[in-house]
């Protein structure tokens, strides 16, 4: 209770400077008080609210002026101002021990500051109210002025905020503010962003407050689509606390990051050899240009535009990219492109031998078949030519015949027995052995033989 007393008294020392007598003009000739304090407010049921609010007066009819010095007593009517004929609308008067709503007055009446503590808060507190003033014979009530008071059983999120413009190497204070009804019990403000984040509690232009934490970042391309998670946990007279939770995503804008290139073969052929070059980058917002470049002895020098760059393999070197958006630019590493002389020299070498290994089989197959006719055709010749008589002096055959006389010439004379020889002529036709189905030549060959008679 001692701590609750030292913050009130804390706020209404605040409030006593901040609400400055005179500030608020005047609402009709009519009205004597002039109620400065915000036109809405919104608080947590369970949870308690205060109401900033100081006054100024001018002089009533018949002269009758606002008096420091006398006893000064504040109320509050809910409704309507004209309370004469509602009574039971004043819900609160400082001058009682016990009022109808759980309300006190913690700022200074006689320096004008009228700031109120609403406390124990129920949905059925929500409604308009208007201040009067009672002291001595000047007792007004501000008929131009009142404060709209929502009472919510769920609490309002709370509000990230940061720059519209976000861009990298640039360092933003990034905040996660959340309504503080009751400055007496201020919400617990967390966020993914920095743990254990001090909160700070602040007061609006209008008198109300707000409880924030606050973290100053350089931006990096790591923070974009970054989602920034804030929760606001409100303690409650009864129950667990009420939390409430907001998710903002940062959009962060970055020059080309992660610059590379990559090379892949497109075909290939006996005299040309094709590569596509391609260029990759991340960037935000995305990569209006790619430009590419070739190394040589003689310096860089620019060969192409565009994302991919083809190119014949014969001409090697060491290319590289350069991507660039409104931001910046960044370079690729560089990449080696080898001469395809070895790819076309083993497309030659692979094709010559195909063409040894097919006329070898060319060769072969004509030798073959050369063979195979040769032998049918001798077979052939063999088949239809006459055998062929020899006419060597082999051919010649001599042979002795003897003859013998049959049985009725036996009577003959011994002389007459002895044997004469006699030359035969005979004609023999002769075959040729080598082959028993050729048939025997028709021309005769002269057999020369001796034959004897007996």
């Amino acid at each position: 209770m001692a701590a609750l007393s030292v913050n009130v008294l804390t706020v209404y020392m605040f409030l006593t400077v901040f609400f400055l007598p005179g500030v608020w003009a005047e609402c009709t000739k009519k009205s004597y008080l002039h109620m400065n304090a915000p036109k809405k407010l919104e608080a947590l049921s369970g949870s308690c609210l205060i109401i900033p609010c100081s006054f100024d007066t001018t002089t009533g009819n018949g002269g009758k002026k606002f008096d420091s010095r006398r006893k000064i007593i504040g109320v509050w009517i809910k409704s309507n101002s004209n309370f004469v004929n509602n009574p039971s609308n004043v819900i609160f008067n400082s001058s009682n021990q016990t009022n109808i709503y759980p309300m006190k007055i913690i700022g200074n009446l006689t320096q004008k500051n009228c700031t109120t503590l609403f406390s124990n808060l129920t949905t059925k507190y929500t409604e308009r109210y208007y201040f009067r003033i009672e002291n001595g014979e000047f007792k007004v009530n501000d008929i131009c002025n009142n404060i709209e008071i929502k009472i919510h059983d769920s609490p309002q999120r709370p509000i990230i905020e940061f720059p519209d413009d976000l861009k990298e190497k640039t360092s933003v204070s990034i905040t996660c503010s959340a309504p503080t009804p009751c400055p007496l019990s201020p919400p617990e403000l967390t966020w993914n962003l920095q743990p254990d984040s001090q909160r700070q509690t602040e007061t609006n232009t209008d008198g109300s407050f707000t409880t924030k934490i606050q973290k100053n970042i350089t931006l990096s391309d790591t923070h974009d689509g970054f989602t920034i998670r804030c929760s606001a946990r409100y303690p409650v007279n009864e129950g667990p606390p009420k939390t409430a939770e907001t998710l903002q995503t940062l959009s962060v804008s970055y020059a080309p990051k992660n610059t590379s290139a990559s090379i892949s073969p497109s075909g290939s052929g006996l005299a040309v050899y094709w590569v596509n070059l391609t260029c990759s980058s991340k960037a935000k917002p995305a990569i209006n240009n790619f430009s590419w470049f070739r190394s040589s002895k003689d310096g860089d020098q620019k060969v192409a535009e565009g994302e991919t760059y083809s190119l014949n393999a014969t001409e090697g070197g060491a290319y590289y990219c350069v991507a660039t958006n409104d931001l910046g630019n960044q370079t690729s590493p560089k990449i080696d492109l080898i001469v395809a002389v070895a790819p076309i020299f083993n497309n030659i070498m692979f094709g010559g031998a195909a063409v040894i290994i097919i006329l070898i089989f060319l060769i072969i197959w004509i030798w073959w078949f050369r063979k195979i006719q040769r032998q049918q055709q001798q077979q052939l010749a063999n088949a239809l030519d006459p055998s062929q008589v020899l006419n060597s002096e082999d051919n010649l055959h001599y042979g002795e015949v003897n003859f013998k006389k049959r049985s009725e010439d036996s009577s003959a004379s011994p002389q007459d027995t002895s044997p004469q020889q006699e030359t035969v002529y005979a004609d023999v036709k002769v075959s040729q052995r080598g082959n028993s189905s050729t048939p025997a030549a028709d021309k005769p060959e002269d057999v020369y033989a001796q034959v004897k008679k007996k």
